[in-house]
């Protein structure tokens, strides 16, 4: 193979590298650490090498939108990124526990359903919202806390969201939503607060096809990428009222009208 062959390769370990050492050290970037992906395949190669530098154990996955026109110039409307199992906080209605992200890096927290794959999945991609169904054995209300070292991981653009584990730092597990066999999400209501404030409402609605979508979303794109999740995992859907930057210290609810509410306090990541 010739030096030239290798180079995308070699540049992907060295962004991975680096997004894994500044989120290690809870140290910000100012710059991105190295030559940045304009396409899903870049971008993708550069998560899955991070996810195996990290060595975490991933407990789920986030799915985030990605909107015109760069949904029809990368071919997808949907994005994707690890959770690991120590990002995530179980939370019954009243508690708000810490959760950490990078003061001086990018931050925000977003109301989302959480859906559980349950274990056995036998690798075929659900056709419709019932089949999707059928692949799950949970639903929750939660929040996820999206965070990066560097802080235009959103602004430049969705494959440098993609390259940064898609911008997640965690994912609050709220109480479970009873009747979601059969539940109608678009019809639920929900409003997310920054310390007492409302910010917004809105229903899964506008949300392309829904939270089930972002679950077949994920299980074709896991698939695609040879990633094997035959042991259940969680997926955290997608924003339903939008990504509201935060910053540590800010208390942040997500009320889903008739199924409770879910609470966090946002803390500044510091060194072990």
């Amino acid at each position: 193979m010739s030096s030239t062959e290798q180079a995308p390769h070699e540049q992907a370990h060295a962004v991975a590298s680096a997004f894994v050492a500044a989120r290690r050290e809870k140290r910000a970037l100012t710059i991105y650490p190295g030559e940045a992906p304009t396409d899903l395949s870049g971008a993708y190669a550069i998560q899955d090498r991070a996810i195996g530098l990290d060595g975490r154990t991933v407990a789920g996955w986030k799915v985030g939108r990605i909107n015109a026109p760069e949904d029809a110039r990368l071919g997808a409307n949907r994005l994707s990124g690890p959770i690991f199992a120590d990002s995530v906080v179980t939370a019954s209605s009243g508690e708000a526990p810490e959760m950490p992200v990078f003061a001086e890096g990018f931050a925000a927290a977003e109301a989302e359903f959480l859906l559980h794959v349950a274990p056995g999945w036998n690798g075929t991609v659900p056709a419709d919202d019932a089949e999707t169904r059928k692949v799950l054995d949970a639903v929750h209300i939660g929040i996820e806390v999206a965070s990066s070292p560097y802080p235009g991981i959103n602004a430049d653009g969705p494959p440098v969201t993609i390259s940064d584990f898609g911008n997640n730092a965690g994912m609050v597990v709220g109480p479970a939503l009873e009747g979601w066999e059969t539940a109608a999400f678009e019809t639920i209501g929900v409003r997310f607060e920054i310390e007492g404030e409302t910010i917004a409402e809105a229903t899964t609605a506008t949300m392309l096809d829904g939270p089930l979508g972002a679950v077949r979303f994920l299980l074709a794109n896991l698939s695609a990428r040879g990633i094997d999740c035959s042991g259940g995992t969680w997926v955290s859907t997608g924003a339903v009222t939008g990504v509201h930057p935060v910053v540590p210290g800010q208390g942040v609810t997500a009320h889903f009208e008739g199924h409770g509410s879910v609470s966090c306090r946002i803390a500044a990541a510091v060194p072990a």
